[in-house]
Formats: C-alpha cells, sequence, structure tokens
C-alpha cells in the first residue's frame, strides 16, 4: 500500500504539489522546461507558481528492437544521446541495430521539436536557473538526456524536479543535475503510472495548448466550415464531408479501404486530430451506393485511383481551400489509390500517408513515378501487412518512411495506437504540407 503523500489525482496536482517544493528558485533567472508528452501539464504548474517562461525538451526513448517497450537509452535535441550500457549489453545490441533505431526515433523527435515549438524559437538558456521536469522518473534515462541538453544550451544551474521517484533515483543521477527535487519516493516502485489516480496519454493538443498559454497566445478557434457536400468524379457524383479549421494550413483528402465509407470510425478520428492542428480534411466515398456490394470495384485500384484523381484535382474549386496544398490519406486499398493518384499527380500532392495500407497494389511503376513524401503506418502484429508495405517502399523513390506502431493490430483497434496513427499523420502532414517561410529551403532539417 502507498503513502497517500505519493499518490496524485493527476498530473495538474502533482504539478501543483511539486511546486510547493520549488519557492526558492522564483524569480526572473528561471526558466521551466518540461519533457513533452507527460511532463508538460507537470510543469505548466509549475511555471505558473514561479512565474517562470516555460519551454520544452523533446526527449526520444530507445527501445530494444524486439523489446521496444524496454529503453537502451534516449536522444534528444541537438544531437544528445544517452544509452544503458547494460541493458545493450544483456540485450546483445549491436552498432548497427542501434544506429537504425535512433535513425528512426531521431526523425520522429524532429518532427515533435517542430510541431510543439509552432514556429517559436527555444528559450534562451544562457546564464539561467533552469528546471527540467517530469511526470516521474523510471530509469532516468530521459531525464538524464534531457538535463545534458539544457546543460549543452547553457544553463548556468540545472535543478531535476519530479513529482515521484524509485527510492535510489539521486544514485542514478548523481552529478547529472545541480539540485535533484522529488515530492515523494515511496517503495516499492514498478511504475509512475501507479502513483496516479489519472495517468491517462497526455494528447499533443493539451500539449499545444498548454504551451500556447504559457506564451499568452489563443488557442485554435473551431472550424469555419463543416458540412456535406457532392463531389464529381469520373462520370460519378460521391458523397463527401469537407472541415475546414480557421487558419488551415493544407487540406487532406482520405481514401477508404475494403468498403468503407466517409463514416469510417477510424478515418473520422484521425480527421478529427488534423483537424485541431489546422489542417482542413475531406472524407469521401469512392463507390457510390450501388457499386459497393461488388467487391471486385474494393481492389480495382484503377478505378479508385481515377476518382481519387478526379477529386483532388477537383479541390479548387471549393474557395475554402483553393489555395491549400494537397495531402492523401490512404486506408487498405484506398493507399494503393493515394499512391496512384500521387504519381498521376506529381506536385500537387505535397504528401502522403498510409494506415494499415496496401500500396504494394498500386504496382512497381506506380510507385517508382510517387515524388511526393510517404509515410507508411502499420501494425506491430500485422507481419503480413509490414512486409508488404516494406517491398512495397523498396520500389518508391521519393523520401519515405515505414512507422511500425506496437502492439497494434490491422484495425488499430488497440487502446492508443490510433492515436499514434494520428499523432504520425499529423507530424507528417506539417512537415510537408506548409509552404515554406520566407528564408527557408523547403528541406526537411
Amino acid at each position: 500500500m502507498h503513502v497517500t503523500g505519493t499518490h496524485f489525482a493527476n498530473r495538474t496536482e502533482a504539478g501543483r504539489r511539486l511546486a510547493a517544493h520549488l519557492g526558492h528558485l522564483r524569480g526572473p533567472g528561471t526558466v521551466v522546461v518540461a519533457l513533452p508528452r507527460g511532463g508538460v501539464p507537470v510543469a505548466a504548474e509549475v511555471a505558473a507558481e514561479l512565474d517562470a517562461p516555460l519551454d520544452i525538451c523533446v526527449i526520444r526513448k530507445l527501445g530494444v528492437p524486439y523489446q521496444p517497450e524496454l529503453g537502451m537509452g534516449a536522444i534528444g535535441e541537438d544531437g544528445v544521446r544517452v544509452l544503458n550500457d547494460q541493458v545493450m549489453r544483456i540485450a546483445g545490441i549491436t552498432d548497427e541495430q542501434l544506429a537504425r533505431v535512433e535513425r528512426q526515433e531521431r526523425a520522429e523527435l524532429e518532427r515533435r521539436a517542430r510541431r510543439y515549438r509552432g514556429g517559436r524559437p527555444p528559450a534562451d538558456l544562457r546564464g539561467r536557473d533552469v528546471v527540467v521536469v517530469d511526470d516521474g522518473i523510471a530509469t532516468g534515462s530521459t531525464a538524464r538526456a534531457a538535463c545534458l541538453i539544457v546543460r549543452a544550451r547553457g544553463a548556468a544551474r540545472v535543478v531535476l524536479a519530479v513529482p515521484v521517484a524509485p527510492r535510489d533515483w539521486t544514485e542514478r543521477l548523481y552529478g547529472v543535475a545541480d539540485e535533484l527535487v522529488c515530492v515523494g519516493t515511496p517503495s516499492p516502485f514498478f511504475a509512475i503510472g501507479e502513483f496516479y489516480s489519472d495517468f491517462s496519454q497526455t494528447g499533443d493538443d493539451e500539449v499545444l495548448r498548454l504551451l500556447a498559454e504559457a506564451h499568452g497566445e489563443r488557442t485554435r478557434v473551431p472550424a469555419e466550415v463543416d458540412r456535406e457536400l457532392t463531389v464529381p468524379a469520373a462520370g460519378v457524383r460521391l458523397a463527401g464531408r469537407l472541415t475546414v479549421p480557421a487558419g488551415a494550413v493544407g487540406v487532406v483528402v482520405f481514401a477508404h479501404g475494403s468498403g468503407s465509407s466517409r463514416h469510417s470510425p477510424r478515418n473520422r478520428h484521425v480527421a478529427e486530430h488534423l483537424n485541431r492542428s489546422g489542417l482542413a480534411t475531406l472524407l469521401f466515398d469512392l463507390l457510390t451506393e450501388a457499386e459497393e456490394p461488388d467487391r471486385r470495384n474494393v481492389f480495382d485500384v484503377g478505378l479508385l485511383g481515377a476518382r481519387l484523381t478526379a477529386v483532388a484535382q477537383h479541390l479548387p474549386g471549393h474557395p475554402e481551400v483553393r489555395d491549400l496544398p494537397v495531402g492523401l490519406f490512404g486506408a487498405s486499398t484506398g493507399a494503393a489509390a493515394a499512391l496512384w493518384t500521387a504519381a498521376r499527380l506529381g506536385g500537387a500532392v505535397r504528401a502522403v500517408v498510409s494506415r494499415g495500407g496496401r500500396p504494394d497494389l498500386a504496382g512497381p511503376e506506380r510507385l517508382a513515378e510517387v515524388t511526393a513524401p510517404t509515410l507508411l503506418v502499420v501494425g506491430g502484429r500485422d507481419g503480413v501487412v509490414i512486409d508488404l508495405n516494406r517491398q512495397a517502399r523498396s520500389r518508391l523513390r521519393c523520401e519515405s518512411e515505414l512507422a511500425v506502431v506496437p502492439h497494434a493490430g490491422h484495425l488499430f483497434e488497440e487502446p492508443g495506437t490510433l492515436d499514434r496513427v494520428s499523432e504520425l499523420a499529423r507530424d507528417w502532414f506539417l512537415q510537408y504540407l506548409p509552404d515554406p517561410g520566407p528564408g527557408t529551403t523547403g528541406e526537411p532539417t
């Protein structure tokens, strides 16, 4: 049974209680730096109490390839890498395996950093007291990486502060920070979440809202347009739904698969995430009601691709999205249609994302013609589709990535897996859809 003093209702309460231990740091020279995502709600309370600016330090765990939940280290911004030599030795990790995992996580880290900062420059830490905050310490690898990062960025004094940690955490992190602050160090200690009544995953929306509020910015207003419509495509008229948030920076057209319609709950879930991030979406039915019963139509990539192409070409006819760059999101056989269309339209399509897709059905010639950066997302339990996606990716000549969502099946029905798909898609589209700002090349960094 845990001591009451080391149990928290949620991250907000944990942040308030942690802030009570940091009053000596209140002053104009202090900056609070959070580890996204779970550390942000905690750090927001600390920053508010200390009247200090709030920044982030993006960290990515390096998971053992065959057991991703087991961390063998962590990486952070500015090229910092911290390794757990004991885990690597026991797991028999080779240099090649480490490099492959780090390359994948580094790309994700850079996307997240761009997403969370939203164009804001990192806080100037030179000569400042920096409080690094997370929602708890488990192994300490991510906290160690964060402290090294802020130190490298010129922090005069580094304070690592968390609500809960194992009893031996000071020994694990000795020397990494000038001061270690923790509300409680209970024993036994198995996982951070056991000391929270609500330890649900912190979403990107909450991170963005808290960071915007800390910078005195307004959060995004609701959609300006959300309506049903019909779109002409190759001699038929198809039903669709167009949603355009205020200040949209791009529009994503969804290509459903396996006979799904614009009412597909999984694609609507992803679309809503994209809408909240400033991306317009068009969900429409690739087949008419009369065509849906014939299963041959579901696998007719030429038919589906021709219709998706016609719809994408028709978009400029809608004034709400006339000047917006276009991305495509395909699921199942719709992924093949999306790549078929991307090959056909060339530079008119800025980015493609496939969820549990069959990109191989687009055919080798079409795949080789795709120029839009393409992200292939598959479930870790969907072995056959993983292999098909790897084969299809080998045919692509454009920039591409294969993202495997751990513990997810083909339909991403497992808790949290569809949210992960939404985050990956959102980051990919936000990286490649918006026009580059003045003085930039538009190339990914």
